[in-house]
């Protein structure tokens, strides 16, 4: 009878010890599972509570794209895999399946993010002060190209004198400073790095990446052709310059932007490019008719009149170009009160018709004014100053677009919730996928029994698989609301395909409810 006992407790001790050691489990990542990172690691680190072999270890990047350049080392507990050295920005997926002490099998994926979001290293003043500087720098090119090269432009074709050279000069420098400076920028927004980093070279490459990247270059070009212009003797070949640099600023400004990119782009983008030639040839003629005023001894009624006969189609062109633009971008006249963009909008608008005053002082009532009193042009000096302040207010505002999505971009955001019913004799889950956000999803769960009944649970698990990628179960834990829905926030879901999910609801400390069903989801 002791032989007995002493084998039965010697089994009792090794199957207890093989139970508790069964299976290896990943108890760290790094980088943390579901972080986001500014830039790709060189490696990820998986560490397991046991010593582990690698079977199957994949790296899926942001394209979908199953890299074979990934590199696998093991020590002991923890599993490295060396990334390949270029990874598009985005979600990255690490597939793994290794093989615990005991011989079994054990799968999962972690997912990371590059590029996408700031990085935790940012201090908390930082987004603002980086706002500020996009801000900043969008108002600043925006002169450039405005007040420079529209003032380059007046001068070689309505003016034909070099007048006002000075402040067209001086808002040309600014404007090519502030193009260099926006890249910048961007760069940093883009990879969510400290403003100290402008220095490094991957804001720079990520910035020049984007449809940012060529309307800057088109835009400095056509700064640095205005300041050619500016030099060149001849008539002919300053005339060309300035024509093609005037051009520059339509291209410009139709290459990246809000309303650029919207549908149907054959009609936004000539919209975009005739609105801001028409911009330039408006806001350029004002500095220099002020230097004009203030020297009489100019020649200045010649100059009023060609510029009036033409600054009725002009406007009536920018005017039209404008209320298209607004339209597409709104979609609905509610929007015009109830966002950000549409107030900002209405702002402009208020602002554009005030300009449209001044405009309108100026052709009916000044210049007659001036042909029987040609030396009294302070009343002239004045409303182009005061134009002159509405017009740094209407840009200001209009930066501001910068950080406001229009609506139209809003409406095609919010996508309808993805659905699906899985049911078995003794539970039925109700699971709803809403898609709202770019690039994560929020799952919610509801729990019942088989007839439909409240199903009370302690623990709700999510698993989400896409074999034909070799994408391994990756597993999140759901939080329970007050109301008893089970919901799971911020899941990547980074690729279309048929996703498997499993939900797992312990109902008690000895039972768990287990259902499985298929998930087609669609390209974004």
């Amino acid at each position: 009878m002791r032989l007995i006992a002493a084998v039965a407790a010697l089994l009792l001790v090794v199957c207890g010890a093989s139970g508790a050691f069964a299976h290896a489990s990943l108890v760290a990542t790094e980088p943390r599972d579901g972080s986001m990172v500014a830039q790709a690691p060189k490696t990820v680190r998986l560490r397991f509570n046991e010593p582990v072999t690698p079977a199957v270890i994949r790296v899926i990047d942001s394209d979908g794209t199953t890299r074979n350049d990934a590199a696998i080392h093991t020590t002991n507990e923890t599993v490295e895999i060396t990334l390949p050295t270029v990874l598009p920005a985005g979600t990255q997926v690490i597939s793994y399946r290794v093989i615990s002490a005991d011989g079994h099998p054990v799968a999962g994926s972690m997912m990371f993010s590059v590029g996408m979001g700031k990085s935790a290293a940012v201090p908390a003043d930082s987004d603002s002060t980086l706002a500020i500087l996009i801000w900043l720098s969008r108002i600043g090119l925006y002169l450039g190209l405005f007040v420079g090269v529209g003032g380059v432009f007046f001068n070689a074709w309505t003016a034909e004198l070099r007048t006002g050279s000075k402040p067209v000069v001086a808002a040309l420098a600014l404007g090519l400073v502030s193009a260099v400076a926006a890249l910048g920028c961007q760069g940093l927004d883009l990879l969510g790095l400290p403003i100290r980093d402008i220095l490094n070279l991957a804001p720079w490459q990520a910035a020049i990446a984007t449809t940012l990247g060529p309307s800057l270059v088109i835009a400095a070009a056509a700064m640095g052709l205005s300041w050619l212009a500016l030099r060149y003797p001849s008539v002919k070949a300053k005339r060309t310059l300035a024509a093609v640099a005037m051009a520059g600023v339509g291209l410009s400004l139709a290459a990246s932007g809000h309303a650029s990119t919207a549908p149907p782009q054959w009609l936004t983008r000539p919209a975009v490019f005739l609105h801001a030639i028409g911009l330039a040839w408006w806001v350029g003629a004002l500095l220099p008719l002020m230097a004009l005023a203030l020297r009489p001894a100019q020649p200045l009624l010649p100059v009023l009149r060609r510029f009036s006969k033409l600054a009725v189609p002009v406007v009536g062109v920018v005017a039209l170009t404008g209320l298209l633009l607004a339209v597409i971008q709104l979609e609905s006249v509610s929007a015009l009160t109830g966002t950000r963009y549409g107030w900002i909008l209405c702002i402009k608008l208020a602002l554009v018709a005030v300009l449209l005053g001044f405009a309108a002082l100026n052709r009916f009532r000044l210049t007659p004014a001036l042909q029987s009193r040609p030396e009294n042009t302070r009343p002239l000096v004045r409303s182009v100053a005061f134009e002159c302040a509405v017009v740094v207010g209407i840009l200001a505002l209009v930066a501001g677009w910068r950080f406001t999505p229009p609506p139209r971009s809003l409406t095609a955001a919010v996508r309808p919730p993805l659905a699906l019913h899985i049911h078995s004799d003794r539970a039925m889950f109700q699971v709803l996928i809403s898609r709202s956000k770019a690039g994560t999803d929020d799952f919610v769960l509801q729990i019942m029994a088989g007839d439909a009944s409240p199903l009370q649970a302690k623990e709700v698990s999510l698993f989400l698989s896409l074999p034909e990628k070799g994408i391994e179960p990756l597993e999140r834990k759901a939080e329970r609301d007050t109301d008893g829905i089970w919901t799971v926030r911020g899941v990547p879901i980074p690729f279309p395909g048929l996703w498997r999910i499993r939900v797992e609801a312990l109902v008690t400390d000895f039972e768990k409810v287990t259902l499985e069903e298929e998930l087609d989801v669609p390209s974004r």
